[in-house]
C-alpha cells in the first residue's frame, strides 16, 4: 500500500499493475501490432526518492520501463501514416459503417469504465505516474467515462452531420460535409494522462482520421493501457499508433511524416516551435497564465465567502497547481481584504491544510524545488511584495530531486509594480506549473488597470470573474478574450468537464476539447460538394 493507494487485482486486459512497486513495461503500437524497442527509459517514482542509481542520475526508484524509441526506429511509424489517404479511413461517403463501429466500441468502453475495478485501476494508475488526490484522479477517470457515454451509439455519426442549400436551378443543390484530414498527430502532456489524450484520440478516430499518439513518457503508460481497453472492446488496432519517445524524436517523426494536422497540448515554447516547423498545420492548447477577478461586491453570506475562498484554493493548488487552467493570479478588490472576508488569510489557512499524506499537495513534475524558490525570491525582491503563504520546501518528503517539492505558495505583488514595465510584467506573469500564485489588489477606480493586465497577457485559456454585479460582469467579459471563462459567484478557473468547450481563444490555431464543436473544429475540415445533375437547358447560354 502507498499514500492514498491500495493494491487490487486489475482488469484482465491490463498489462501493468499500479499496486506493485514496479508496475511493468509499456510497449509501442504501430500498424496494429504491439512492439518492443531496443532502448528503454526507467520512469522514476515521483514519491520515492533514493540515492542516484544506474540509469537514474537524479536518484529515485524506477517504477516502470517505457520504450525510448530512437530516430532510426521511426520508419514504421512514418509508413503507417503515409498509407492513410487524405480522405481518411472513413468519411460521410466512404465506409460510413465505421461511424457505427466507433459508436459501439465507445459504448462498450464506457460500460467497462463503469465497473468499479476498472475505475479503480485507472485512478490508481494516474496517481502512480502523476500523484494527485483520489478526488482529483478519480474525477479525471469519471470525466473521461462521461465523455465516452456522450458519444456512444449514434452520436459518432451525428458528428459528421451535413447540411444542404438549394441551388440556382433544377437539379442543383449544395451540400456541406465535415471531412477528415487523414493522417494526423496528437501530442499530450503529463498532467491529465487519461483525460486529455483519450478525449482527443477518440475525437480524431470518430472523424475518420488515423492518429499517431505521443504522450510525455513519464505518464504515457496510462494511454497505452487505455488503448488495450479499446482493443478489448473491438477497436481495429491499426486505426491508431502509439509512440513512446523523447520529444525531439517525435519532432523528427512529424518533420518526416508531415501529418495533415498536429494537435499539441503543452508549453507555449514548444507550441510555437511546432507551428513554425509544421508551417502552421497545428491546433494548439498551450499554457495559460490564468486570472481570476474578485469583484467589489463581497457577499454578505459567510457561506458564500467561504465558498469563494475554497474555490480559490482549489483553483490554485489542486494537483499542486499542475493544470493549464490553474489560477495563476488573483485580482482581489480591496473589499475582499477587509474584515471577515480576509481573502489572504483564508487562502493561507486553506493552503496550510494540504498534505502529502493524502496527495492534496505532491510532487511537481516539470520544475525543481530550487527553480520555484528562485522565482519566489525574484518576486519578493519587487518593491511592496510580500509572502502570503508557503515559500518553503515541503517537510518530511521523499520526492526525488529531479522533481519539485514546494508548499502551496502565494506572493502579493502591488498592481502598480506589476504594470511598471515590460520586464517586471513578464516576471510576474511567468507561469509556474506548480502550487504557486500571485495575488494583487485593486480599488474602485482601478478596474481599467486590471483589464490592461489581462490584455497584456499572451495566453488566454481560462479565467474567472467572481461577482453578482451584472454590470461589473458585463464590463469584464466584454473586454477580455479567454476561451473558457466562468462568471458569477461560483466562478472558477479550473474546469474541464465533458459538458462544455475547454480551450483558448484569441488565436486561430486554438484547439478545444470535450464537445461536438471541439471535435469538429480540431479533427475535421469543411468540404462542399455541389450536385448539378440536370436537366440541361435546351440551348447553351450566350458565351461570356
Amino acid at each position: 500500500a502507498r499514500r492514498g493507494l491500495a493494491a487490487a487485482a486489475g482488469p484482465a486486459w491490463a498489462t501493468v499493475d499500479p499496486g506493485q512497486a514496479h508496475m511493468g513495461r509499456a510497449l509501442n503500437l504501430v500498424g496494429g501490432e504491439w512492439q518492443d524497442s531496443p532502448g528503454w527509459t526507467r520512469v522514476v517514482d515521483p514519491l520515492r526518492g533514493s540515492p542516484p542509481a544506474e540509469g537514474l542520475e537524479h536518484g529515485g526508484e524506477a517504477m516502470l520501463e517505457v520504450p525510448e524509441t530512437a530516430p532510426g526506429e521511426l520508419a514504421p511509424f512514418a509508413a503507417s501514416l503515409a498509407a492513410v489517404p487524405k480522405s481518411g479511413l472513413h468519411n460521410p461517403l466512404k465506409r460510413p459503417d465505421r461511424y457505427l463501429l466507433y459508436g459501439q466500441v465507445t459504448r462498450r468502453v464506457a460500460e467497462e469504465m463503469n465497473k468499479p475495478e476498472v475505475e479503480d485501476f485507472f485512478t490508481r494508475l494516474v496517481q502512480r505516474v502523476a500523484p494527485k488526490s483520489d478526488g482529483q484522479a478519480r474525477g479525471e477517470v469519471r470525466v473521461t467515462r462521461a465523455f465516452l457515454e456522450n458519444f456512444a451509439g449514434d452520436n459518432v455519426r451525428f458528428l459528421a452531420r451535413s447540411f444542404q442549400a438549394p441551388g440556382d436551378h433544377a437539379g442543383q443543390q449544395t451540400q456541406g460535409y465535415r471531412w477528415p484530414l487523414g493522417p494526423v498527430a496528437l501530442i499530450a502532456p503529463f498532467n491529465f494522462p487519461l483525460e486529455i489524450p483519450v478525449l482527443q484520440l477518440m475525437g480524431a478516430l470518430y472523424m475518420g482520421n488515423k492518429p499517431v499518439v505521443h504522450v510525455d513518457s513519464k505518464v504515457s503508460v496510462v494511454v497505452e493501457q487505455f488503448l488495450r481497453l479499446l482493443e478489448h472492446c473491438g477497436m481495429p488496432m491499426e486505426d491508431a499508433d502509439l509512440l513512446h519517445c523523447r520529444g525531439e524524436t517525435m519532432h523528427r517523426l512529424l518533420l518526416e511524416a508531415r501529418p495533415r494536422t498536429t494537435l499539441f497540448t503543452g508549453s507555449r515554447r514548444v507550441a510555437e516551435l511546432l507551428s513554425r516547423d509544421l508551417h502552421g498545420k497545428v491546433k494548439l492548447e498551450d499554457a495559460g497564465f490564468d486570472w481570476k477577478i474578485l469583484g467589489p461586491d463581497v457577499p454578505e453570506s459567510p457561506v458564500e465567502v467561504e465558498h469563494v475562498a475554497h474555490v480559490c484554493d482549489q483553483d490554485a493548488y489542486a494537483f499542486s497547481g499542475q493544470k493549464c487552467s490553474a489560477q495563476s493570479i488573483l485580482f482581489a478588490h480591496e473589499n475582499w481584504t477587509r474584515g471577515a472576508a480576509d481573502i489572504e488569510g483564508r487562502i493561507a489557512a486553506l493552503a496550510g491544510r494540504r498534505s502529502l499524506d493524502d496527495l492534496t499537495v505532491g510532487p511537481v513534475l516539470t520544475l525543481t524545488t530550487k527553480e520555484m524558490l528562485e522565482h519566489c525570491s525574484r518576486l519578493l525582491a519587487l518593491p511592496g511584495s510580500r509572502l502570503i503563504c508557503g515559500g518553503r520546501e515541503l517537510e518530511n518528503h521523499s520526492i526525488p530531486k529531479c522533481y519539485g517539492a514546494l508548499q502551496p505558495t502565494a506572493v502579493f505583488v502591488p498592481l502598480e509594480e506589476m504594470l511598471r514595465d515590460d520586464e517586471t510584467f513578464e516576471l510576474v506573469t511567468r507561469e509556474i506549473f506548480g502550487p504557486f500564485q500571485v495575488v494583487t489588489h485593486y480599488g474602485d477606480g482601478d478596474l481599467p488597470r486590471v483589464l490592461e493586465a489581462c490584455e497584456r497577457m499572451e495566453a488566454h485559456l481560462t479565467a474567472a470573474v467572481v461577482s453578482k454585479d451584472i454590470a461589473f460582469l458585463q464590463t469584464v467579459l466584454a473586454n477580455t478574450v479567454n476561451g473558457t471563462t466562468y462568471a458569477g459567484i461560483r466562478a472558477r478557473t479550473t474546469g474541464a468537464p465533458q459538458n462544455h468547450w475547454f480551450g483558448p481563444a484569441g488565436d486561430p490555431r486554438g484547439a478545444g476539447i470535450g464537445t461536438r464543436e471541439a471535435i469538429q473544429a480540431v479533427w475535421s475540415t469543411h468540404r462542399e460538394i455541389i450536385h448539378d445533375v440536370g436537366p440541361v437547358p435546351p440551348a447553351p447560354p450566350a458565351q461570356s
